[in-house]
């Protein structure tokens, strides 16, 4: 029998974290966190998300997670550290590449409704629908009867989702212009990045202002009651990441249905099994 315990959904202090506020050469205190305290905050952040998944797949929610904002600014970071203790099974990521030629002729959210989550699952969506609100109109991939048409049904859209039962989170991850800079240089330096840096990303630094104008105006038209924007300051990394879980668990009322330990029973006696030898297996080389 499964024992449920109610969830403490207090937070602590920013003293408890552990902060450090180095100084910018403007003066201005910039707050960062020792690498002891984000690991041990982590981990126990990571047992709720645990927890709360085991909640959501016992009672059958859905819940939808969507992740934009600034290249660099964090996003897929966050969504591994979101993931990395969960079940696959009940959660998973969408990270959709560009239209193929049938997709662009269809409804613009039919690709999208695919990859939504079913009764006790859920999914993180690493950009979404809202492309047509950025970069489809700041480099002309939409035209603007389709990116108008987009800004009417976008909240009507989101808030038939949440009449049908889904959770819908909206997070938009905020970078400075100077921490997007060093990140792109630090991509361009580091091999095993410079995937990350596609010619959109650079796109988006030359049309800085333009990107600016359309998050404004994006959020103008969606942000809404039902389903609203939540922004993450990105500068710091592994605040960010804290921030983000901390925030998610305190939106899903869950508790806690870890089951009573389980005791390992013995294993199987040997009754005459004889192991194949072991020159007729391949084996990794063992190199280290």
């Amino acid at each position: 029998m499964a024992k449920t315990k109610a969830k403490t959904r207090q937070a602590e202090p920013d003293e408890d974290f552990g902060l450090v506020s180095p100084m910018e050469s403007t003066g201005s205190p910039v707050r960062t966190i020792s690498g002891k305290v984000y690991r041990d905050e982590l981990a126990r952040l990571h047992a709720e998300l645990v927890k709360m998944q085991e909640w959501i797949h016992a009672r059958g929610l859905k819940l939808l997670i969507l992740f934009e904002g600034r290249d660099a600014a964090g996003k897929g970071g966050a969504i591994k550290t979101i993931t990395l203790p969960l079940n696959p099974r009940y959660a998973r990521v969408v990270a959709l590449p560009a239209p193929s030629d049938r997709e662009r002729s269809q409804w613009y959210f039919q690709r999208y409704v695919a990859h939504l989550p079913t009764a006790g699952e859920m999914v993180l969506f690493d950009r979404s629908w809202y492309n047509r609100a950025g970069v489809e109109r700041v480099m002309g991939f939409c035209t603007d009867e389709e990116y108008q048409e987009f800004m009417r049904s976008c909240p009507e859209f989101e808030r038939m989702l949440v009449r049908s039962g889904i959770t819908l989170v909206k997070y938009w991850f905020s970078v400075s212009d100077e921490e997007q800079e060093r990140r792109f240089r630090a991509r361009l330096e580091d091999p095993t990045k410079r995937w990350k840096l596609s010619p959109m990303d650079l796109q988006s630094r030359s049309r800085w202002v333009e990107y600016s104008m359309a998050k404004d105006e994006m959020f103008a038209h969606t942000d809404i009651k039902q389903a609203p924007w939540y922004v993450v300051d990105g500068d710091d990394k592994k605040r960010a990441r804290l921030n983000v879980i901390r925030h998610l668990l305190s939106l899903i009322p869950y508790e806690d249905l870890t089951p009573e330990p389980i005791v390992l029973p013995p294993r199987q006696r040997d009754s005459g099994y004889v192991r194949p030898p072991i020159t007729d297996q391949t084996f990794v080389p063992e190199v280290y």
